[in-house]
């Protein structure tokens, strides 16, 4: 008999849920039954039912999380500011690449074409690509200065790159490594050295 959880509140336990169901749609999709997801919560089937009206409900808040910050903040601002420019770059580009295939990963085992709506079209998403734009920003910190462009744009083209060399479909299956999509940013954008 598979061990029970304890008893939660019910917005913990939903959240709980939450989490479970994201893990389990990464691999089953929109198949994923009430039956795995308690099975993989440690409750009783009808707890479920406790908190959500039905699966859907509980589904769409997973893909909704998804699309969420996450630990991608913590990650980024613990890139090291004394390593140098290109090693900070590969990391950071790493970090986003994760995200991304594993995003693109979900949204094709859900069906997705597109983010939901209040994720790519709201005020909290432009905040959020607000903020994702400071936080790269302070990852090329002082090295700004070595820049023939201005940071935003070197910020914009990095995190375009990252995107499209990341996506098996607008890569044509030849993904970017994180090492590549520096490097090409890099020699486009870094000023010559003057000589002597």
């Amino acid at each position: 008999m598979t061990p029970r959880a304890p008893s939660m509140a019910p917005a913990d336990r939903r959240d709980a849920l939450v989490g479970v169901t994201l893990q389990l749609l990464r691999e089953h999709g929109r198949d994923v039954t009430t039956r795995q997801i308690a099975e993989a919560a440690g409750i009783a089937e009808g707890t479920i039912f406790r908190v959500v009206a039905c699966k859907e409900d509980l589904v769409d808040a997973a893909i909704a999380r998804a699309f969420e910050p996450g630990d991608l903040v913590d990650r980024i601002e613990g890139i090291d500011a004394a390593l140098p420019l290109r090693e900070r770059l590969v990391l950071l580009a790493s970090i986003f690449q994760e995200r991304v295939q594993a995003t693109f990963a979900l949204m094709q085992k859900v069906g997705l074409v597109r983010p939901p709506d209040h994720q790519h079209d709201s005020e909290a998403a432009e905040a959020w690509r607000t903020q994702v734009a400071a936080l790269m920003t302070a990852v090329v910190g002082d090295d700004v200065e070595r820049l023939d462009v201005p940071v935003d744009h070197f910020v914009h083209v990095l995190r375009l790159l990252c995107f499209a060399g990341s996506h098996q479909h607008i890569a044509d299956g030849r993904l970017l490594s994180p090492e590549e999509i520096v490097d090409t940013v890099l020699h486009g954008h870094l000023r010559t050295e003057r000589r002597g």
